[in-house]
C-alpha cells in the first residue's frame, strides 16, 4: 500500500498536521523538524495526493490550452512547450482545437467545460478587436498571439514587427534588393500577417528600398502548399526576385520545394527566410534561416502569468499585463551571410 501522511508522521515523530505543513510548503516549521519529515518522506516513498490538495484549495490542477489547429506545426510545438512547462508545475493540460473559427472560439470562452479548469491559455485566430469584450470573463485567462489587442486579460505576444524587420534587414545586408513576401493577408490590420508585413516594409523604408506591391503574394493559408503555390505564382507572373521572406516556416518550406524543383540555386540566386523556427526547418535542404520567436519563453511566461491569476484570490496581481518575449534570428544555409555594413 502507498504511504500516508500518518505513516510519515509516525516515522518522523511529529503530528499529521506538521507533515501536512511541510508538504504544503508552510514556512514556519523548524529546520530540524522539516529535515526529519523530508527524510521520512524519502524513506517511505510518500507521494502527496495532489487531487485532494487541489480540492481543498478549490482547484482542479487542470488548465486548458486552446489553439486553432495542431496540424499547424507552430501550434503543435507551442502545445509541446506548454505541456512541458505545466508538467514541471504539476498541472495537467487539456488541449482544445478551435479551427480558427470565430464562433467556435466564442463558444469555447463561455462553454461548460471551463468548469473543469483552473484557467485557460487561449490563442484566438477568428476573433477580432471588436470581440475584445468577450475576453472579460470570470476565470483566469491569458491570451497568446496577436489577434486581439487591449483586451481585459494578460497577453503574451511574440515580437512580430521587430522580428520581421530583422529578417528583412538581414536579407538586405546580404545584398538582396528584390525581396518577395509570401503569405500576406488582404485587408488585415491586426494579426501576425499584418504585423510581419509592417516589419518588412519598415526595413525596406529604413534602407532606402522602394516598396513594390508586385513582390507581395497574398495567401490566407500558411501551409506548405500555400508557400509552393505562392512561389509558382511569382515565377509564372515573371516577377524578378532575389530573396523570399515567407511569413512563416511552413510557407518557406513550400517555397524551397518549388525552387529546388526548378533548379534555382539557394541562396546564390534566391535567398529564403522564414519565421517560427520549426524543428523541421533545420533539416530542410538547404536548412532554413528563420526567426525564432521564443516559443519556450512564450509558454513559460504564459503559464507563469496564468498560475499567478489562479492564485490571486485577493486580486493583488494588478491590471492586465502585456508581456513580450525576445526573438532570435537563426542564420542557416538558405541565406548568405550579410556583408559587414556600418550605419552612418
Amino acid at each position: 500500500m502507498s504511504a500516508t501522511l500518518r505513516d510519515v508522521a509516525e516515522l518522523s515523530g511529529v503530528s499529521v498536521k506538521t507533515v501536512s505543513n511541510v508538504v504544503n510548503g508552510y514556512e514556519f516549521v523548524k529546520d530540524s523538524t522539516r529535515a526529519r519529515v523530508l527524510a521520512a518522506i524519502e524513506e517511505l516513498g510518500y507521494q502527496p495526493n495532489l487531487a485532494a490538495r487541489n480540492l481543498r484549495a478549490g482547484r482542479t490542477g487542470v488548465i486548458g490550452l486552446a489553439v486553432p489547429e495542431l496540424s499547424f506545426s507552430y501550434f503543435a510545438e507551442l502545445a509541446d512547450a506548454v505541456l512541458e512547462a505545466a508538467r514541471r508545475r504539476d498541472y495537467v493540460v487539456l488541449i482544445e482545437q478551435t479551427g480558427g473559427d470565430r464562433e467556435a472560439e466564442l463558444e469555447l470562452l463561455r462553454g461548460p467545460r471551463l468548469s473543469m479548469l483552473d484557467g485557460l491559455l487561449f490563442s484566438p485566430l477568428g476573433m477580432s478587436t471588436d470581440d475584445a469584450h468577450f475576453l472579460d470573463v470570470n476565470y483566469p485567462l491569458v491570451l497568446l498571439g496577436e489577434r486581439v489587442f487591449d483586451g481585459p486579460t494578460d497577453h503574451v505576444a511574440m515580437q512580430n514587427v521587430n522580428g520581421a524587420f530583422a529578417a528583412t534587414e538581414y536579407l538586405i545586408r546580404s545584398g538582396r534588393r528584390s525581396i518577395a513576401v509570401l503569405g500576406a493577408h488582404e485587408n488585415e490590420s491586426v494579426g501576425s500577417a499584418a504585423l510581419r508585413l509592417a516589419g518588412y516594409r519598415n526595413a525596406l523604408e529604413q534602407n532606402g528600398i522602394p516598396f513594390s506591391p508586385e513582390l507581395v503574394v497574398f495567401r490566407q493559408g500558411w501551409h506548405r502548399t500555400d508557400g509552393a503555390a505562392a512561389t509558382l505564382e511569382l515565377r509564372e507572373r515573371g516577377v524578378r526576385f532575389d530573396a523570399i521572406f515567407a511569413l512563416n516556416d511552413e510557407l518557406a518550406l513550400g517555397a524551397l520545394r518549388v525552387l529546388n524543383q526548378e533548379n534555382v540555386r539557394i541562396p546564390e540566386d534566391v535567398a529564403v527566410m522564414g519565421f517560427d523556427n520549426l524543428v523541421e526547418s533545420q533539416f530542410a535542404m538547404p536548412s532554413l534561416s528563420t526567426i525564432d520567436p521564443g516559443r519556450a519563453d512564450i509558454a513559460e511566461k504564459a503559464l507563469t502569468a496564468l498560475i499567478e491569476r489562479i492564485g490571486d484570490r485577493d486580486h493583488t496581481v494588478g491590471p492586465p499585463r502585456s508581456l513580450d518575449v525576445p526573438f532570435t534570428l537563426i542564420a542557416r544555409e538558405s541565406t548568405p551571410a550579410p556583408a559587414l555594413i556600418t550605419r552612418p
